[in-house]
């Protein structure tokens, strides 16, 4: 059989022992101050800051389900989570270490992940992974083009709502990470999601490389188990309101920053000051 192409892109290295203190943090008594906490109800979506150096804590306190998430630089919405760029630099599914990176002109790291209570969930027997790069979230758009309905609970819908009182709109919202979500390609490079195989209590947890605005939105599809457009036929075959559950967000401060994080410094963007190539003319005024 002949092996696959190298990667594109070589793995930017991070300093792993960092991220390890930062997680290890939630085994140890007072090592973690809790500053905000509160539940995702199921067919919404809520928005909310996390400082940098802070840490973040996504659960499914009910058991599975699927949440779509977004993240923004919390001074500066025009630098946000690129997730097409991320799957790149990391790949098609985020794990423990991966960050997620923001667009142009910035390509810096917003969060980086600390922990993951799916991590050994690795590739199933189809070839899907969890916490899911390849798709995005669902709209009324796409809605009304497939099923001929209209419905206000998808995920675009929530994450629009849940970002105005922020003073930004639907124009700001963007692909998505799909956190707890299995999906794949098959054979054709289609793409295919599987129930959600979290349970009650599971989590993914991240650092906050910069101040950051997030949003997470509770898919309508709740677990993915009965998956289909709009809310569900009339003989209740796609019911999935009945796969639906809340989710929850915990924010954390580090009690001892100093040590914890001794080594971090936050990023920069890249060093490009170049312009594009672009040779500007040089105009004299006239005598």
């Amino acid at each position: 059989m002949t092996p696959p192409p190298p990667p594109a892109y070589d793995p930017i290295p991070c300093d792993q022992k960092l991220y390890e203190r930062i997680a290890d943090t939630a085994n140890q008594a007072g090592a973690r101050e809790k500053v905000e906490s509160f539940t995702i109800p199921i067919r919404s979506a809520r928005a909310w800051e996390v400082k940098a150096g802070q840490v973040c804590r996504i659960l499914t306190p009910e058991g599975p389900q699927v949440g779509d998430f977004n993240v923004w630089n919390k001074h500066n919405p025009r630098e946000r989570f690129w997730a097409a760029r991320t799957r790149q630099l990391q790949s098609s599914h985020v794990k423990v270490f991966d960050r997620l990176w923001s667009c142009l002109p910035y390509l810096r790291p917003l969060i980086t992940v600390t922990a993951d209570s799916l991590s050994s969930y690795g590739v199933d027997g189809v070839g899907g992974r969890v916490h899911d790069l390849l798709g995005t979230r669902c709209d009324p758009y796409v809605n009304q083009l497939i099923s001929g309905t209209s419905f206000d609970f998808q995920c675009h819908s929530n994450l629009t709502r849940a970002v105005l009182p922020h003073g930004l709109n639907e124009s700001d919202v963007h692909d998505v990470l799909n956190v707890f979500q299995v999906t794949g390609l098959d054979k054709e490079g289609r793409y295919f999601m599987e129930p959600c195989p979290a349970k009650a209590g599971d989590y993914w947890e991240f650092f906050a490389e910069t101040d950051v605005l997030c949003a997470l939105s509770a898919c309508p599809g709740g677990d993915l188990s009965t998956w289909g457009w709009g809310e569900g036929d009339e003989k209740g075959e796609t019911d999935m309101l009945s796969c639906c559950r809340p989710l929850a967000v915990e924010v954390y401060s580090l009690v001892d920053k100093d040590e914890v994080l001794k080594s971090w410094k936050g990023p920069e963007p890249p060093a490009y000051k170049g312009h594009h190539g672009l040779i500007q003319p040089v105009f004299t005024a006239e005598k």
